[in-house]
């Protein structure tokens, strides 16, 4: 039974095995059972899935999945919470704890491992520090998933959901929407967790489209001309587009563009040569793309 999401139990096991939170892992425990009943009812785990948990720290949410997956998968890059993990997860049979770098793991692999090639559903609450290579690593891997239900930093959640022309809109916004559909779940407060982190946090559920929100002649160089334009957000969409030495082509291959190609091609798109990539939807991003 799931016992570990109080201050008090999460208090003994650190105090038992003497363990020392590592700030570059970004180590927050969830120390609230509501907030854990709730994702689990977010991600809608049923005895169906296989889910795969990254960073599963002392083992509290990893007792709920448990309890309502057919099998979690729960990668762990600290190998000093490993031996703490086989102790609180002692009584699970459909556990499986791998001391691993999530961004090493091949986790197309694991679903074809443990889930028969099936779609997995991960769940986790991510370090801050790494959020965002971990979800944009899962996206562009193609991963087979169903979903991904994971506690971010509330910043996060608001850039990955952000429109066009706002501030928090950027190159995470469009990768995260053309693979997904984002959904803000719950917000949950600095007071959940154990050490109290110095931001709100907000647990967000990324369900996989079908197919990608929009159609492209080209994957590699949509998302090469994205980064471009958002690595010089201050500049024009022509000038950070020409300045760039990043640009791949479909084959990922560089590519030189010159300014005079990207204004005759934003003119064709019925749009001013000084705008900025802020201001492009994901859909004008994409015909940018096959102008090009």
């Amino acid at each position: 039974m799931a016992y570990l999401a109080t201050p008090t139990a999460t208090g003994e096991v650190i105090k038992k095995y003497g363990f020392h939170f590592q700030k570059r892992f970004g180590q927050n425990f969830l120390i609230d059972a509501n907030i854990l009943g709730k994702i689990i009812g977010a991600a809608e785990i049923t005895k169906e899935d296989c889910v795969i948990e990254i960073g599963p720290g002392i083992g509290t949410m990893t007792q709920y999945l448990a309890e309502s997956a057919k099998e979690v998968v729960a990668v762990e890059i600290d190998k000093n919470l490993i031996p703490i993990l086989k102790d609180t997860l002692s009584e699970y049979e459909n556990i499986t704890v791998l001391n691993e770098d999530i961004l090493n793991v091949d986790v197309g692999r694991l679903a074809k491992e443990r889930n028969e090639g099936k779609p997995v559903k991960v769940v986790a609450n991510l370090p801050y520090y790494i959020t965002t290579p971990i979800i944009l690593g899962l996206l562009e891997s193609r991963v087979p998933f169903y979903s991904i239900t994971i506690m971010v930093q509330k910043e996060v959640a608001d850039r990955m959901q952000a429109r066009p022309g706002t501030k928090d809109y950027g190159a995470l916004s469009l990768a995260v929407q053309y693979y997904v559909k984002p959904e803000v779940m719950m917000y949950v407060p600095p007071a959940c967790f154990m050490p109290r982190p110095g931001v709100g946090s907000c647990v967000i559920r990324l369900t996989r489209l079908k197919e990608p929100a929009i159609k492209v002649l080209s994957e590699k160089k949509l998302f090469s001309i994205i980064r471009a334009a958002f690595n010089q957000r201050r500049k024009t969409l022509a000038n950070a587009l020409a300045n760039s030495a990043s640009l791949l082509n479909d084959k990922g291959s560089p590519m030189k563009v010159t300014r005079q190609d990207i204004c005759a091609a934003l003119t064709k798109m019925n749009l001013n040569s000084s705008i900025r990539g802020e201001a492009l939807s994901l859909e004008q991003f994409a015909d940018l793309c096959n102008l090009l």
